[in-house]
């Protein structure tokens, strides 16, 4: 099943923040430019990554679990971007904004995935009850003298 995630309303807020991200992230400590920095960008790129990676995958579980490593990298990088404002790495007012652009993130994905997570439950719910369905009866729960669709000869007194 393909998913189109660019009709996402959160892979649109990523991306802008992920090309905000690295606008802002250009004046960090050059021995930063290998460590928080780079590991900021890392899990900007891994949010939006993940949600187009995991739309591409055909079953409901498979895109849970991409869109269950996009929460997570979204959660890293909001903790990253504070961590980066307490340090003086990134200016109060624009490191405000990145803050509260990640953590409503966090909150869209929070929301797609327990949804996606619901639809997966009944989806294989669904396939559980069609494949006892078409099984019938199993020899086990057959009585001696039934039928393979587990009818008794002696119910059918016409």
């Amino acid at each position: 099943m393909s998913r189109n995630y660019r009709q996402l309303r959160v892979f649109q807020q990523v991306r802008q923040l992920t090309l905000a991200i690295y606008k802002n992230t250009t004046d960090f400590p050059r021995d930063e430019w290998f460590g928080m920095r780079l590991q900021i960008r890392r899990a900007a790129v891994s949010i939006g990554s993940n949600i187009v990676e995991g739309s591409a995958r055909k079953t409901t579980r498979d895109y849970c679990n991409f869109l269950g490593i996009a929460l997570g990298s979204a959660s890293e990088l909001s903790y990253l971007l504070e961590f980066a404002r307490d340090l003086g790495f990134v200016r109060a007012p624009i490191a405000d904004s990145l803050c509260d652009e990640s953590a409503s993130v966090v909150r869209q994905l929070q929301r797609l995935f327990d949804e996606t997570e619901l639809l997966r439950h009944q989806e294989e719910a669904q396939a559980r009850r069609s494949e006892s369905a078409e099984s019938g009866p199993k020899a086990e729960d057959r009585r001696p003298g039934d039928d393979a669709a587990g009818r008794s000869p002696k119910a059918d007194t016409r």
